[in-house]
Formats: C-alpha cells, sequence, structure tokens
C-alpha cells in the first residue's frame, strides 16, 4: 500500500518517513540537531516547494517531526511557551493542506518536554490535534487520520531502520528520535 509520507509520534520514541513515487531522489542530512529533506546530487531540478524541509527539530527539551515546512514554526511556537497541542495546532491551521495537485495533508508531532505526545494533521476536510500515549501514525494518504501503530524500536537508529523497511511502498529516506536521559538522539537511513 502506498501511504505516502508518514509520522509514527509515540512519548519515548518516533519516526518519520519519505516515501514518494513523484521524487525519489531525496535523502536526509543531519545539520546543528536538525534533520533536513532534499535532493540528492542527481536528482532532476524542480521549483516543487514540497520537496525540501526540516523533518526534524530538537527545540529546548522537545523533538518535533513532520512533512514540511510547517514543523519549524512549530519548533518555534515551543521555543516561545506554547502548550503542545497549541504549537501543533496553530501552524497547521494557519498554513493549511499543501496546495499540490493532490492536496496533501500536512502531518506533525511531538515528543514533548514533559513525556507526552501529540500527533496532527491538517486535511482539505479537517485539522485533527490529540495527545497519545501509544505509537501513533498518520501519513498523507490512505491512513490519514491517527491511529494506532505497533513501533517495536526503543532507539532512534531503530525506529529509522523498520520505519525505512517497513512494508508501505516507496520508501525514499526516514529519519527516527528517541527520547534519552541527556534529551534526544537522532538517526537516519538514506538507502
Amino acid at each position: 500500500m502506498y501511504v505516502g509520507r508518514f509520522v509514527v509520534i509515540g512519548p519515548d520514541v518516533s519516526a518519520y518517513r519519505v516515501s514518494s513515487r513523484s521524487f525519489p531522489n531525496r535523502r536526509i542530512v543531519a545539520r546543528d540537531g536538525t534533520l533536513t529533506v532534499g535532493p540528492t546530487a542527481d536528482a532532476p531540478e524542480t521549483d516543487n516547494p514540497y520537496i525540501s524541509y526540516n523533518c526534524v527539530r530538537l527545540p529546548g527539551e522537545a523533538a518535533v517531526l513532520g512533512n514540511g515546512s510547517h514543523v519549524d514554526p512549530i519548533a518555534e511556537k515551543l521555543d516561545l511557551g506554547y502548550p503542545p497541542k497549541d504549537a501543533l495546532a496553530a501552524p497547521l491551521l494557519a498554513l493549511d493542506y499543501e496546495k499540490d495537485d493532490y492536496d496533501t495533508p500536512r502531518i506533525a508531532g511531538i515528543m514533548a518536554a514533559d513525556g507526552s505526545a501529540y500527533v496532527g494533521t491538517v486535511r482539505r476536510d479537517a485539522l485533527l490535534v490529540e495527545r497519545v500515549d501509544e505509537s501513533t501514525l498518520v501519513a498523507t494518504y490512505e491512513r490519514d487520520s491517527p491511529g494506532p501503530f505497533e513501533l517495536a524500536a526503543d532507539d532512534a537508529a531503530a525506529a529509522a531502520r523498520e520505519m525505512y523497511d517497513h512494508e508501505f511502498e516507496h520508501a525514499v529516506c526516514a529519519a527516527g528520535v528517541a527520547r534519552t536521559a541527556d534529551g534526544f538522539e537522532t538517526a537516519v537511513v538514506n538507502d
């Protein structure tokens, strides 16, 4: 099944995966605590604004994961002291779904400083933001409402690998995030 890009958010381990039929020449690069999706050196040139974006940010003692430019304002809201649910809802509502040929939903999640977790999506027909106590998946297609998902990984590297290897079609790259005693660790798979 093709579900497009997706996030799995849990209180202690989360992951994000790029799945794509149209733009498979992408990878995730780590830079200064931020994970960024961008084109590979051999990718064809495009003016598509949805190809490059930060998919993981670590503001303060939280982690934000998502499929587009909304990740940055969510992280900024957390830095300003917004409660996690509001920090997630405000940018999703303001930026709305992606105005591409598919009305692609924006998806995101937060692993909050207090150990709680939130997942959200804005689609053409709804804004959904929920607090979650177990691993929860939301995808851009087919599974565009948050629902339970069994994530076996217990660290960032295992989460990235598990998401990349998941049976959903057209894997491009994946990122994992795990809560540790010292904050958060991240990992990337760019097979």
